[in-house]
């Protein structure tokens, strides 16, 4: 085809074209009358050489077509749907969203290649459907094809799950409503390898995936030579988290102890981009909306935020979800950048969050083989309205531009005993006066994650009574906070005007405007107020909080409904067991047995009470059933329960209104504190040979013990309730503090609070280096 067009760009070859009809005789002659002698023979081999690798010859047959073997099939299909770890995590993600969870955690090792652990509190999946899990075209969320007009659910193929086992390790834990243990089952190639085996399980579901890709080399050393995929995996449990604001998301790589996505339920949806992108992001934002409801044009609901001018950023980011499905729209995100290039010339790349809702027959979800994009009807339409709405917005913004006045503050060293003797200068519009550098406060104190922020404005202090602020927690937490803030009774409102009144205002100042920094051991955190560094004793901290807010809250508490009733005296034989593992004998056994009915049918005596004023449920048979709820988004340690009821057995005082009150408030106080977990600390010194499997073996003709590796199982049991811990007491302990807790007195001297540095000082030792 090719020689054929010059044949007729060139006019010397026309007079030939009449007589001579074969192309090789046109080309030749073509190129005898164009090129020089010398290289004729060059190209008239180069020809032949092309003509032969192009024209086939006459008696080749064709190449047969066959069918492939199904193995091979799945592979390919596999590699289709899962491209990347972040693509499998993805999957995963939506299965637990799918599945109702609340609470979702992931785990990553080596970028995803080596592990990928999902875990989740969902409904969890039947034994009975263990067996087809993971083969191909198997799932719950539709039966017909003409349930693809009406899906709501994220998945919809059953490909994904099948086609992780073609290309890793699966394994599967998981536990429904109602049964007493959980089922855990590998697959390999869409089958199980083995029965499922009954095992210990939280509620919910956990999928692990190991070594990804170990069969697909290509694919695997691609991904290994190029950066890692865990950065996008954060930035996908980001744009999840925003989106689902009822459901909490954490992300960690594996063996880290802290995790590197935090997001727990909020009740709007600038908490949640406040607490995932940070406090800089959420002030640059605006709220839009757009919707029309003509059925000949378009039908449609869109909410979101768009970022005004003061956002900085060197490329775009877009949260896109259609129908509840994070998907991609290029064309939609083109036509945004293009109003923000033309009404804010001088803006960085936009901020942009939207979500999107259409008629489900309106949406085509089955476009792309991971679900990335879907199609709309009359999409032109509809981003063409978008478009006018945010070039609206922006053009508003641009007419009426205001500024924000900044102030710095200059705040002299507090002690923890005097803090509020601090004196505070601000800075006058007329001339402002330049903070110290060993003054300077480089935290932002209204950010409850402990991230260093530049220090462009400060917030003066106020004092301990007025408001300072929201933080990204407060909304969430004020949502279920009991109305009714006294109580009915006079004991408990004394008990009430007790620890107010013994309130230290010097510590309460330093509460609530600290900063969280990490934690330094299994008990102490360190915090920053102004300059200052200190260790807090999270225990006691929240041992004091909880008992204050049994008595902020009695008589109005929600509940926590146990999966299982536990039986009052088998859990106080427990107890009394571990209290005095040593004691051997019938007598003791028989004594600690008494012990037990007693308290159990004491307890089941004052049941009434216990379940209207503090919210413990206890039922006709004496079984624990309910637990109160003293602190929204935290579970107490239930391996503790057995020590509270013995303590709520021998310890409380039941013939005094008060004393009663009192003692039952503490109990609860020290059962619901964030004590370590029983478990030691896999990251601590030594902690990790705990963990150590040891076996008696024939060494050298004798019975030592030899090593037989790591208990993985229960070294993961151990790294989630340390990481779940940790993340409490940043998410949840201190931004609740912030609102409810007065510290007693005794705490400034009893080691509760313990200065270790100010800034003031670390500058005078370095000034003498």
């Amino acid at each position: 085809m090719r020689v054929r067009l010059l044949l007729f760009t060139s006019p010397s070859l026309s007079s030939f074209w009449k007589f001579h009809r074969e192309p090789s005789y046109v080309f030749h002659h073509w190129v005898r009358l164009h090129q020089p002698k010398s290289g004729l023979k060059n190209l008239k081999n180069q020809h032949i050489m092309e003509t032969d690798a192009v024209l086939p010859s006459p008696s080749q047959d064709p190449p047969r077509i066959q069918r492939l073997d199904e193995s091979v099939v799945n592979r390919i299909a596999a590699g289709e749907v899962i491209q990347r770890p972040v693509a499998a995590v993805k999957e995963l993600v939506e299965n637990s969203l799918d599945a109702g969870s609340t609470s979702i955690h992931v785990v990553i090792k080596d970028g995803g290649l080596k592990l990928i652990q999902v875990s989740d509190d969902g409904h969890g999946i039947r034994y009975d459907d263990l067996p087809i899990l993971c083969e191909r075209h198997t799932t719950s969320k539709l039966s017909a094809f003409e349930d693809l007009q009406s899906i709501k659910s994220m998945g919809f193929r059953g490909e994904a799950l099948a086609s992780m086992t073609y290309v890793a390790h699966v394994t599967v834990s998981t536990i429904t409503s109602g049964q007493l243990h959980g089922y855990r089952v590998s697959y390999r190639d869409g089958v199980m390898e083995h029965e499922p085996k009954a095992c210990a399980a939280v509620k919910g579901t956990q999928v692990t995936i190991e070594n990804l890709f170990y069969n697909m080399i290509a694919r695997r050393k691609t991904l290994q030579n190029s950066a890692d995929d865990y950065p996008k995996i954060v930035d996908l449990l980001c744009r999840f988290a925003i989106h689902h604001k009822n459901v909490s998301f954490s992300c960690r790589k594996h063996g880290a102890g802290a995790a590197d996505v935090h997001s727990v339920a909020m009740s709007t949806r600038l908490d949640a981009i406040r607490s995932v992108y940070g406090v800089s992001v959420a002030r640059s934002l605006m709220k839009i909306e757009a919707s029309d409801a003509n059925p000949s044009t378009s039908v449609f609901e869109m909410d979101g935020f768009i970022s005004d001018s003061s956002y900085t950023a060197k490329k775009t980011t877009m949260v896109l979800f259609i129908n509840e499905r994070l998907v991609e729209c290029t064309a939609l995100k083109r036509a945004i950048e293009i109003i923000y290039a033309a009404t804010l010339p001088k803006a960085s790349k936009p901020f942009i969050y939207m979500s999107l809702i259409l008629p489900p027959e309106h949406v085509d979800v089955n476009v792309h083989p991971t679900k990335r994009e879907v199609s709309l009807l009359n999409q032109e339409i509809i981003i063409e309205k978008i478009q006018s709405v945010i070039e609206l917005k922006l053009g508003n913004l641009n007419e009426s531009s205001t500024y924000q006045e900044q102030q710095a503050v200059d705040c002299s060293p507090v002690s923890s005993v005097s803090a509020n003797k601090a004196s505070c200068v601000n800075t006058s519009t007329s001339g402002s006066q330049k903070i110290p550098v060993n003054k300077m406060v480089r935290t932002d104190s209204q950010d409850p994650s402990g991230r260093m922020h530049a220090y462009l404005q400060v917030k003066p202090s106020r004092h301990h009574e007025s408001s300072c602020g929201l933080n990204s927690l407060r909304s969430s937490i004020r949502q279920r906070r009991n109305p009714k803030e006294t109580a009915d009774l006079t004991s408990v409102q004394e008990l009430i005007d007790e620890f107010e009144r013994d309130c230290h205002s010097g510590l309460l100042d330093t509460v609530r405007n600290c900063t969280y920094v990490g934690m330094a051991d299994d008990d102490f955190a360190l915090l920053q107020h102004n300059t200052h560094l200190y260790l807090a004793n999270v225990v006691n901290l929240s041992k004091e909080l909880m008992y204050q807010l049994v008595l902020q809250r009695f008589g109005y508490f929600n509940a926590i409904q146990l999966s299982e009733p536990a039986p009052l005296q088998e859990l106080i034989m427990l107890a009394l067991t571990e209290e005095d593992p040593d004691s051997e004998g019938i007598e003791n056994d028989d004594l600690k047995v008494k012990i037990a009915q007693m308290n159990a049918k004491l307890l089941s005596e004052k049941s009434e009470l216990l379940d209207e004023y503090f919210g413990i449920h206890v039922d006709p048979q004496a079984n624990l059933s309910r637990l109160p709820v003293i602190l929204d988004q935290y579970t107490p340690d239930m391996d503790r329960a057995p020590e509270f009821l013995l303590c709520l057995g021998n310890d409380v005082t039941w013939n005094d209104e008060k004393v009663c009150f009192q003692t039952i408030a503490a109990a609860l106080g020290n059962f619901y504190a964030m004590h370590p977990p029983l478990l030691p600390n896999p990251s601590s010194e030594g902690g990790s040979d705990f963990y150590k499997r040891q076996e008696k073996g024939n060494v050298s003709g004798g019975n030592d013990m030899v090593e037989e590796g790591v208990d993985e199982e229960l070294l993961s049991e151990a790294e989630n309730a340390w990481a779940q811990r940790e993340w409490s007491i940043q998410h949840v302990l201190f931004p609740s503090m912030r609102l409810f807790f007065k510290p007693p007195t005794s705490m400034a001297t009893n080691g509760t609070f313990v200065q270790v540095a100010s800034l003031e000082k670390l500058y005078k030792v370095f000034e003498r280096c």
